[in-house]
């Protein structure tokens, strides 16, 4: 396993001649939605992970355990199988909890090119309501149309939770992980990405709206039901990763530039 033995080291030096086109443009990708996570305030120091397969294999790619979202690289991303063993040398170890549960995710979903997961402040504190996520704004029937439950059975280290959450999760793309926090699951890491923003967006009114200490609007099911046809309208049926994701790219690039380093 490729766990923390040591203190890991800054700077890493590029792997971009060494991987295929492929596997480079995904791990751009990835560290670009590391250091978006830490942009938008949804790390947690470095206890959360984003994972991405590699491209026409089995491996994926995860965050180096010790370095902060904000000094990730595309070619520090540590490369590991789904058994938690290194594919490539590197000197930074993998977070146990972060293996469990994106090698779950990725053994059994052919379609899960990107898994996300977070401890944001917001998405704990909905985690932790009986309820769960209510239908109250336009962004949380978004999430509701794909949203599964998970409860909380402590640090994600017992590897016979995998497959509780597996079937947790089925084939949504956002799972609520009880008293923990949210994941998301896409095509590409643009897809978890959005994913996760309208499920913190979701999260983050319900809390704000639950203070206001007056009763709630629940918007009707029907509603709910055509929310997804509505949204292949709006954007005109290219997927909001395609909309959305270049431009989050070029604030990531005027903010914290280096991520494709």
């Amino acid at each position: 396993m490729a766990f923390l033995t040591h203190p890991p080291t800054i700077p890493s030096p590029s792997v971009q001649r060494t991987v295929s086109p492929e596997e480079w443009a995904v791990r751009v990708d990835l560290a670009a939605a590391y250091r978006l996570t830490a942009l938008f305030g949804w790390d947690d120091l470095v206890f959360t992970h984003i994972s991405a397969r590699v491209p026409g294999t089995h491996h994926f790619l995860i965050n180096p355990y010790g370095l902060m979202f904000e000094e990730i690289t595309a070619s520090s991303l540590v490369k590991i199988d789904v058994d938690g063993n290194k594919i490539e040398p590197s000197p930074y170890p993998v977070n146990p909890a972060g293996f469990t549960i994106h090698s779950a995710v990725h053994e059994t979903r052919d379609d899960a090119g990107c898994v996300m997961h977070t401890h944001s402040i917001n998405g704990m504190a909905v985690s932790a309501q009986a309820d769960g996520l209510l239908p109250l704004t336009q962004s949380s029937l978004y999430v509701l149309a794909s949203l599964g439950y998970h409860d909380y059975e402590g640090l994600a280290v017992n590897p016979d939770e995998k497959q509780r959450l597996v079937r947790d999760l089925g084939g949504k793309s956002v799972l609520m992980l009880r008293n923990h926090g949210l994941l998301t699951v896409g095509r590409t890491v643009a897809d978890a990405f959005i994913a996760m923003y309208f499920a913190e967006v979701a999260c983050m009114v319900q809390v704000r709206a639950q203070a206001g200490g007056v009763r709630l609007n629940h918007v009707p099911q029907p509603i709910l039901d055509g929310i997804m046809a509505q949204t292949r309208i709006t954007t005109m049926d290219t997927g909001m990763d395609r909309l959305v994701w270049p431009g989050l790219l070029r604030r990531l690039d005027r903010r914290m530039p280096g991520y494709a380093d």
